[in-house]
């Protein structure tokens, strides 16, 4: 029989037939806000703080919420100017207290927002429909972002270990040690908002770059606090501490940047967790008209989920009816993962060797 496939390249919606159909999910957050005229609260009071709360939650339904590509961008958006904000206080203090482990904390958040740049142009490059040159389309830019990262990274951990061993080298003491303190406790908060909004965010599409960078935000968070301590060190007259507390701080980040860039040549070089390996099997052997389910492969095409596999089927069937199953494994498919999906599914008849022609050539 001839290959039968269909592709799949869009993310699917919800559906509400069907055996594989899933209810609606739409949030109506209209109908938890109080109607014009009702409120206890006077218009201009509220309005600017709901944009904001608008702003912050507009990607967080997968049903009602935004596409793949448009939440990718609103959550690096969020990111790029959370950081860039925390940053920008912490620099203000690092001017006052002169203290090394702020300095290296402030330089790692300033580094966190400008990777934001590159995945927003990866995500922005992911719109674009694939061409004769391009014939997959753009959605790889999005790995080569995470490599850009991980080199951002990596150089502001050099400039952490310098900054840090020259303080030791030459020991001064931290003045206004309570604003540092003050500052170590922004930037993990700062920085624990950021992994929670890309963390989800990333999961929800199936971004392992903006995952990566959510992971390394909350490792962030928890350098921040050695900053805290540093601030505490200096309080007591303890010049030591500052710096040391700068190389701790470059040693936690080198150990998020190994964990951070296993995953990221791991996408590259189409490695996926095989957990969704077992799901797709399950999920198109379940579909009624299947027979066996021979060489599934998958793999991550930026943070859409690209499936390939052959179906066994009987083998008196019409072409026409083939193809209504691989229709239907594919919509299986589209509803067995939260990430959009892109299927193609080559019908075999069950119990014939339909592939002597082409054996030998694999």
């Amino acid at each position: 029989m001839a290959d039968i496939h269909h592709d799949s390249p869009h993310h699917h919606g919800p559906h509400g037939h069907g055996p594989h159909g899933h209810p609606h999910h739409h949030e109506h957050h209209d109908e938890d806000r109080a109607h014009p005229g009702t409120s206890s609260e006077p218009a201009s009071r509220t309005s600017a703080w709901e944009r904001v709360r608008t702003w912050l939650r507009h990607d967080h339904d997968h049903g009602g919420g935004l596409p793949p590509d448009d939440a990718a961008i609103h959550a690096t958006k969020v990111s790029l100017a959370a950081l860039a904000l925390t940053a920008c206080l912490q620099l203000a203090i690092v001017v006052l207290s002169g203290s090394v482990a702020l300095l290296s904390d402030t330089i790692h958040n300033f580094a966190d927002a400008l990777t934001a740049i590159p995945l927003w142009a990866a995500f922005v490059l992911h719109r674009r429909p694939p061409n004769r040159h391009f014939t997959h389309g753009y959605n790889r830019a999005e790995d080569f972002a995470g490599l850009l990262v991980l080199l951002v990274i990596g150089a502001s951990v050099a400039v952490v270990v310098y900054e840090s061993v020259t303080r030791l080298l030459h020991p001064r003491p931290m003045e206004h040690a309570a604003w540092v303190i003050a500052a170590g406790m922004l930037g993990a908060l700062g920085n624990e908002f950021v992994a929670r909004y890309r963390i989800r965010a990333g999961r929800r599409i199936g971004s392992a770059a903006l995952t990566a960078d959510g992971v390394h935000a909350r490792t962030d968070a928890l350098t921040s606090l050695v900053v805290v301590a540093a601030g505490i060190g200096g309080a007591f007259g303890w010049a030591w501490v500052d710096p040391a507390a700068g190389l701790l701080v470059a040693l936690i980040i080198l150990l998020m940047l190994g964990r951070s860039a296993a995953r990221i040549f791991g996408r590259m070089l189409d490695a996926v967790d095989p957990a969704l390996c077992d799901l797709a099997v399950a999920t198109t052997a379940a579909v009624e008209g299947v027979r066996g389910v021979n060489d599934l492969r998958l793999r991550w095409h930026g943070h859409r989920l690209e499936i390939v596999t052959r179906v066994a089927v009987d083998p008196g069937l019409s072409v026409e009816q083939g193809h209504l199953i691989t229709e239907h494994v594919e919509h299986a498919l589209m509803h067995a993962f939260p990430q959009s999906v892109g299927a193609v599914v080559h019908v075999d008849p069950d119990g014939v060797d339909s592939h002597e022609l082409t054996r030998h050539h694999l």
